[in-house]
């Protein structure tokens, strides 16, 4: 968590500073999709492993289809309290820009070893593969996560619709569903009412 804190000037932006967050036995693992409008739009995907949020840029946004392949980049770890933030981060500041929690609901793993347990969520991403169910209230259903070992595009990963009964090729969500699960606002009035809260 040292590059996240790293990166931010906690007297200027309103995300969270890190807090230890203490996960009952039982409860579930969360994950989040922000859309997040800075330098240029995109969508950062996160997922509760090892009790922090492990995250990664996607440009074009996640996709029903299970033909299509989209780029997810790494970036720094996030703190769990990040699931929850929705507002402007200042111009100027990392990440400057409007974020807005477009999807978010609960995971659990679904990569099988070879005598059919579950691998955890941790052993999966060490291992540069994850398979996941999300549990959204826009994306639901298989999604798989894969590391790139070689070629130009070594380190970055790819995220990947599954072919199950919730895939969709005719479903476009990024470009039909732009607004906050959580508030109902649009990028444009996050930015507009953050602004009006700050004059």
């Amino acid at each position: 968590m040292k590059t996240y804190n790293e990166k931010r000037d906690f007297s200027k932006t309103k995300e969270p500073k890190e807090v230890p967050l203490k996960k009952k036995n039982g409860e579930e693992r969360i994950f989040v999709i922000q859309k997040h409008d800075a330098s240029n739009l995109h969508y950062d995907f996160r997922l509760e492993i090892d009790n922090t949020l492990k995250s990664w840029s996607i440009p074009k946004g996640p996709s029903t289809d299970p033909s299509v392949k989209r780029m997810a980049i790494p970036t720094e770890d996030h703190p769990m309290a990040y699931a929850s933030f929705e507002g402007v981060i200042p111009q100027g500041e990392y990440g400057g820009g409007t974020v807005m929690i477009w999807d978010t609901g609960t995971i659990e793993s679904n990569k099988h070893d070879e005598d059919g347990n579950i691998i955890s969520l941790e052993e999966s991403f060490k291992s540069g593969s994850i398979e996941v169910i999300l549990h959204g209230k826009k994306l639901t259903g298989n999604f798989n996560l894969v590391e790139m070992k070689g070629g130009k595009m070594k380190g970055n990963w790819l995220l990947m619709k599954q072919d199950d009964a919730e895939a969709d090729a005719r479903r476009n969500p990024v470009s039909t569903q732009s607004k906050s699960v959580v508030s109902g606002r649009t990028l444009k009035q996050i930015e507009q009412e953050e602004s009006e809260k700050e004059n």
